[in-house]
């Protein structure tokens, strides 16, 4: 069986130029490995590996997924880091991503596209919220999250996220780039609002991201 985690990757000797200098001072995007389970029994949830193969997040869903009202990412030792819970009374699918265990600040709103053109690649509106809202602008998520390829863009068009496949696994197991400017929990965040929103295989029919990371 394929391993679940990527293999560690030997790190190259620093250059000592400018562009080593300037990496630096950009950290680039980190690659994460989302496994769809839970590590407990019986229990629904997310699995989530960094590029070395250790232990970075997880969540643990004892509720099934009609009666779910919100979902707890936690770091390794089982402290949770946020909480995305689903907004009653939406007239769409709207699911809102809190600090820590919820009882903190709104970071995040993240709401279901709804168009008439089954065509669309747009899956989803995030919309900054608290503090945050009023220096950053609104990011659309665009692909497929049902073929595990879709990206999460700002106004530039730049993308923050991505979620793409991995070889030889299977749907259950895919890669997670998550830029700096948004962060891993974040980016994780969201990936567990468009699985409540898209999971099983629905939402958009097409992936068309233009790729703005190498594999």
């Amino acid at each position: 069986m394929p391993k679940v985690h990527p293999n560690a990757v030997a790190p190259e000797p620093a250059a000592t130029t400018t562009t080593s200098r300037a990496a630096e001072e950009e950290p680039p995007p980190a690659l994460l490995t989302v496994w769809r389970k839970s590590l407990l029994f019986n229990c629904d949830g997310f699995t989530v590996f960094d590029a070395k193969g250790n232990l970075a997040f997880r969540v643990d869903c004892y509720a099934s997924a009609r009666r779910r009202a919100e979902v707890v990412l936690m770091d390794v030792a089982g402290k949770p880091l946020l909480t995305v819970r689903r907004k009653r009374l939406s007239l769409t699918d709207h699911w809102v991503i809190y600090d820590g265990d919820g009882t903190a600040r709104p970071l995040l709103s993240v709401r279901r596209h709804v168009s008439l053109r089954s065509s669309s690649k747009t899956l989803a509106h995030v919309t900054p919220l608290g503090s945050a809202a009023a220096s950053a602008a609104e990011y659309v998520v665009e692909g497929s999250y049902g073929r595990r390829a879709c990206a999460v863009r700002d106004a530039r068009g730049d993308a923050v996220a991505e979620v793409r496949r991995k070889e030889s696994v299977g749907d259950d197991v895919f890669r997670l780039v998550a830029d700096p400017r948004l962060g891993e929990p974040l980016a994780m965040g969201l990936v567990i609002a468009l699985d409540e929103m898209f999971g099983g295989g629905r939402g958009s029919a097409r992936s068309l991201l233009r790729r703005t990371w190498s594999a």
